[in-house]
């Protein structure tokens, strides 16, 4: 496995659509592979792929519960707002206060090309929309109410 560079905010990659996974291919499995080690390198909470420079709809995500790997994520639900602070591998040293669902509900495939949901809230439905919002080629800071040097 190999730690990735985090590409940082005014590269291009991060203001582009990312690209849908036709086929999970042994290279899709090796991003995923390394995008984990580099997510637990950085010390983060969720990593998306156009962040490792690389414009595909690949997220993963670890915030406390285990690995999650999500291919081609949607939102299809959500619920309630909750506003709270957030931060960015890609914007190191700012945080900002972004107003989220407090619950939504995923659907994705893992890494066998099997269709998962997961429904989560609080730092897991926080991640989920900001690794997402990552596949759109959208940042925290677009959606922040203020934002302020850490």
């Amino acid at each position: 496995m190999a730690i990735y560079q985090v590409v940082e905010i005014g590269s291009e990659v991060l203001r582009e659509k990312a690209v849908p996974v036709k086929e999970i291919t042994p290279n899709i499995e090796k991003l995923l592979d390394n995008m984990l080690e580099t997510l637990y390198d950085a010390n983060g909470v969720g990593l998306a792929a156009p962040q490792v420079g690389v414009s595909k709809r690949v997220v993963v995500i670890d915030v406390g519960e285990g690995p999650m790997e999500l291919i081609n994520p949607v939102i299809i639900e959500k619920e309630g707002e909750d506003l709270d602070d957030e931060g960015c591998l890609s914007i190191p040293g700012v945080t900002g206060q972004v107003a989220r669902a407090a619950k939504v509900k995923v659907e994705a495939l893992n890494r066998k090309g099997e269709l998962q949901v997961i429904e989560g809230e609080g730092l897991l439905a926080r991640c989920l929309q900001h690794e997402i919002d990552h596949l759109e080629g959208v940042l925290f800071v677009d959606k922040a109410k203020k934002t302020y040097r850490r």
